[in-house]
């Protein structure tokens, strides 16, 4: 994948970008071209290092796309731009079109809530990657912040993958992702971008794709950010139901594409095997939640396993 001219940094660029990303995007369905916005680097002195790209459906989230901007202009590495796509509800594809655009060497990818752990952790990717070429994928530790919610601070105990331990040195890891994810821009046109298909497993889809490039993908050490469930059990509930419709649209029409995950950082995935054996795993799961008396992660299992049942039985290949 050939990069592409790069766009003037600054005020909003719906109109180019609609035309560039068509160099770069490949979904089939050709949906209304988002909006998007690039906010220049502090030091515009050469080209950014780092291109940060944080697709949003509506611009705001609640107020929290305002607040990340406001942490990013914090922090400590001034050469960096920021590309907002609002208006795409594929992520992938809107991440692709901020990546037909962006000048840095270095995609960033945030989600539009995402909140940073500290002012120098921008730096600390870059720094990664400059130590080993070998290094595909940047990835951090998601922690859960003192202030959360009693129901989010339990919920993200109780839930595998939902936090994750710091790491004091460069760590192989599975649980690098799209909440704060930096990889090679180079690495990313090579296999050509985020899939655009699937509404689910992205995050495993890109792993796979760098890993089968020869590239690492590792989690920094000492960098963190706060990614956090919905503030009340009916939040959870509802966000785990969606994901259970995501996973059976993947399963239903792109089962080549449904990548087993792990629950630490250092373990390899394994092969998904069939739905059969995921179905026993899953069963092993509830009980395993039962005897450990995990109630809320016994019943994001059943809320999600009701929106899988549910996008099997109803869902159509068009729609999501």
């Amino acid at each position: 994948m050939k990069p592409v001219t790069a766009l003037p940094s600054g005020a909003t660029t719906q109109a180019s970008a609609a035309a560039i990303r068509r160099t770069f995007v490949r979904y089939l369905r050709e949906g209304p071209a988002p909006a998007v916005r690039v906010l220049p680097p502090r030091d515009r002195s050469a080209p950014p290092v780092l291109s940060i790209i944080i697709p949003t459906a509506d611009g705001t989230r609640g107020g929290n796309l305002a607040r990340l901007l406001e942490e990013l202009r914090g922090q400590t590495l001034p050469r960096f731009e920021v590309i907002v796509v609002e208006g795409d509800r594929r992520q992938g594809r809107a991440i692709n079109t901020g990546a037909a655009i962006a000048r840095g060497d270095i995609l960033v990818t945030m989600d539009d809530d995402t909140r940073l752990g500290h002012g120098d952790l921008l730096e600390r990717l870059v720094a990664v990657f400059a130590e080993d070429s070998s290094i595909g994928i940047v990835g951090v530790s998601n922690v859960v912040p003192p202030d959360a919610p009693w129901i989010v601070r339990r919920a993200m105990r109780e839930l595998p993958r939902r936090s994750s331990r710091l790491v004091d040195r460069v760590t192989d890891s599975d649980m690098a992702e799209h909440p704060c994810l930096a990889i090679r821009k180079d690495v990313f046109y090579r296999i050509g971008g985020e899939h655009e298909w699937i509404p689910r497993g992205l995050d495993p889809y890109l792993r796979q794709e760098v890993r089968r490039l020869g590239y690492r993908v590792v989690v920094a050490p000492r960098a963190w950010i706060h990614h956090l469930l919905p503030p009340s059990l009916r939040g959870i509930l509802g966000q785990y139901y969606r994901n259970g419709v995501g996973a059976a649209y993947v399963a239903k029409f792109y089962p080549e594409f449904v990548i087993d995950q792990t629950l630490d950082h250092r373990a390899r995935p394994g092969t998904p095997g069939s739905r059969l054996t995921r179905g026993v795993r899953y069963a092993g799961r509830v009980l395993a939640s039962v005897v450990t008396l995990r109630w809320i992660y016994l019943a994001t299992l059943a809320s999600y396993a009701a929106g899988y049942a549910w996008g099997m039985r109803r869902l159509r290949d068009d729609s999501l």
